[in-house]
């Protein structure tokens, strides 16, 4: 057998999707020990939404225990009616409601979750094989096995490295040092606020079980997404919640470390030259007081507010880069998955989903590796060329839908081609077969499965 308890497989990170194979090789009785830098299990910046798509559901569901796969179903946030996209202005431009997101069934569909929530879920059961506050510095690749090195002079050897550390992975720098990133030319600045009666009764009817997405006049770009969960502040379930989910709840250790309660999260995309100087460095405060007074400046007044009385210490600013296109290289102990290998935009909301169908794909291709006496090699390379194949289609209609090409502020292309934006979702909004073909084309990348009409 290639993979002994001597020789795991190493994953450094324990993210989305290095926390899903960890589940998958477990499960399959493949050694498995993950590292991670954070120096607990609630470290880390893991408060906001993601959301899981069919893609994502497959591959958890193919990784995790049914029970915890069940708990994760049930710890998700209540389901979105509709998704609008919206003027700054909070006008409504094309609304598509729950039959325009065509869920797979009733178990493979969209769903949100605090990353926070999803962490929790994804490290139960796995107290054994995660390591804290491990800082990965380099690795050394014997031919017939890797050894990892970390900051406190602690080493490891396995019989498979995956690099899981996320878009500044050092693994990829080591092992891929010619992977590029390009900024966008876009920012994101983003926070949350609790989701109180006063707050919920101030978003519009429309906006408050919905994920609304706003296009201002500039070439900017924002998003709101109301979160409500099954439990309380005090950790105490809702009424009304089912009883099978109540008891996976209440018995899912998770819930003594997540501190998710129900909020409203709201994010800016913001093209360089009309950010303000010195974003990037700003702390929570200053930055609502320049979305607020420069970034938002004339968006709906509800908008402002919530920026304005976010927590600041949910609040920050980042640059947006995206992977460039990348040749074959020849396989070895060494891979990666995720944000790792192809960091991609949040355009599409695929960077979490495919990092988890990279996850369950290796899983399956070391299954084959230990059960059918597969070449290691060859199954690695096979999981990189058909890795390669889906995420770049990811993560360029990632970039297509958040790429900033200035025409937004061009004199006279500007306000013809914002026209013409605003026009065109309009009219397809009243065509329901338009409308269904532009829900399919939002949705194919989210949804391998998933055929244009």
């Amino acid at each position: 057998m290639p993979f002994s308890a001597e020789r795991p497989v190493l994953i450094i990170g324990a993210g989305t999707g290095g926390l899903a194979l960890a589940h998958g090789l477990r499960g399959a009785g493949i050694p498995v020990q993950v590292f991670e830098r954070d120096r607990h299990r609630t470290g880390g910046l893991q408060g906001y939404r993601v959301g899981i798509s069919p893609n994502g559901v497959r591959s958890l569901r193919a990784c995790l225990p049914a029970t915890l796969f069940d708990t994760f179903v049930a710890t998700t946030a209540r389901d979105y009616r509709a998704f609008t996209m919206c003027t700054e202005r909070f006008a409504p431009l094309i609304t598509f409601s729950s039959e325009h997101l065509m869920p797979t069934d009733d178990v493979i569909k969209d769903y949100s979750v605090s990353r926070m929530t999803l962490r929790q879920v994804l490290l139960s059961g796995l107290d054994d094989v995660v390591a804290f506050d491990k800082r990965f510095v380099r690795y050394d690749d014997h031919g017939d096995r890797v050894t990892a090195f970390f900051e406190d002079g602690s080493s490891v050897t396995g019989a498979l490295l995956v690099g899981a550390d996320g878009a500044n992975s050092r693994i990829r720098k080591q092992y891929l040092p010619h992977a590029t990133q390009t900024e966008t030319g876009m920012i994101a600045i983003g926070g949350k606020q609790a989701l109180t009666d006063e707050v919920r009764d101030m978003l519009p009817p429309g906006a408050r079980n919905a994920m609304s997405m706003f296009f201002d006049t500039r070439g900017q770009l924002g998003i709101l997404h109301p979160m409500e969960f099954p439990w309380r502040a005090d950790r105490q379930l809702k009424d009304g919640i089912g009883d099978t989910d109540a008891e996976l709840i209440r018995q899912w250790p998770g819930l003594l470390f997540d501190n998710t309660v129900d909020y409203v999260s709201w994010g800016v995309v913001v093209p360089r030259d009309l950010a303000p100087a010195g974003v990037l460095s700003m702390d929570g405060s200053q930055l609502q007081e320049v979305v607020v007074r420069d970034v938002m400046a004339g968006w709906h007044p509800t908008l402002l507010k919530l920026a304005e009385g976010s927590d600041p210490t949910t609040t920050f600013a980042l640059g947006i880069r995206t992977s460039d296109p990348l040749d074959p290289w020849r396989p070895s102990r060494v891979t990666l998955l995720g944000d790792a290998i192809h960091t991609m935009t949040p355009g599409r909301g695929a960077g979490a989903n495919t990092a988890l169908r990279d996850a369950a794909l290796i899983r399956d291709k070391l299954v084959e590796v230990r059960d059918a006496g597969a070449d290691l090699l060859a199954a690695i390379g096979d999981y990189e060329q058909r890795m390669r194949t889906y995420s770049a289609v990811a993560v360029r209609e990632s970039l297509e839908f958040m790429d900033d090409d200035g025409r937004a502020r061009r004199p006279i292309i500007g306000p013809l081609s914002r026209f013409g934006m605003r026009t065109a979702l309009r009219i397809t909004d009243r065509v329901p077969p338009l409308k269904r073909r532009l829900a399919m084309t939002m949705q194919r990348v989210r949804d391998s499965e998933l055929e244009p009409a």
